[in-house]
């Protein structure tokens, strides 16, 4: 019996030993909260951006992350801490946090907007979850003062709660025709694959 003991507690430190000196961990977990095109409206959900960026990064490195896909469509901002609170038993590393489109092209109130995502962003924080903020830009329909509080709105965010931003979601996306569907507003699946290369930079720093 002693004997057996020993060669367990053996097997345990090298199995510790091992974990630390070749690399062996659990994968970041990355949770993607957001609406439509987080969630891939109109492609299937391995080639929306989330699934695009874990096969990327696994594809370097096996077993790296794990992404979880948050993008429900017609998300809002007001929705977004109790979503978050849902996924938390996921116990996500990193939150990419891509919401408050809709509430652009609804023209709601961007007071309600910031005070909603500044909740989700201080319970991230408050589990020391890292966050990247993705930023959106409005059609020009909507009006210079309008577009340019949306903007601002989001740089103003990740000041305040020192965040790494993401500009422009749809950077060289939004507004071409040849990267998005037939209703002009969500991606391909090229369109994808460029949101893929415009986070995965951003994504590189935090893990």
């Amino acid at each position: 019996m002693k004997r057996l003991l020993s060669y367990l507690f053996i097997l345990i430190i090298f199995t510790s030993i091992e974990s630390t000196v070749f690399g062996n961990k659990a994968p970041t977990k990355i949770l993607f909260l957001g609406d439509s095109l987080t969630a891939g409206y109109g492609v299937s959900k391995k080639m929306a951006f989330p699934a695009l960026i874990e096969k990327q990064f696994n594809k370097k490195s096996p077993g790296r992350v794990r992404v979880f896909n948050g993008g429900i469509s017609g998300s809002t901002t007001a929705g977004g801490v109790a979503r978050l609170k849902w996924y938390l038993k996921r116990k996500p590393d990193i939150l990419v946090l891509a919401l408050g489109a809709n509430d652009g092209l609804r023209g709601v109130n961007l007071n309600a907007s910031k005070k909603n995502l500044s909740l989700v962003i201080l319970k991230a924080k408050e589990l020391k979850i890292k966050i990247l903020l993705a930023g959106m830009l409005l059609p020009l329909n909507y009006g210079k003062n309008y577009r340019g509080r949306f903007k601002k709105m989001f740089i103003e965010l990740a000041r305040e709660h020192q965040l790494k931003l993401v500009p422009f979601l749809l950077k060289g996306v939004g507004g071409e025709p040849k990267f998005n569907i037939e209703d002009g507003i969500h991606p391909n699946e090229e369109g994808h694959k460029i949101i893929t290369k415009t986070l995965t930079p951003y994504l590189e720093d935090l893990l």
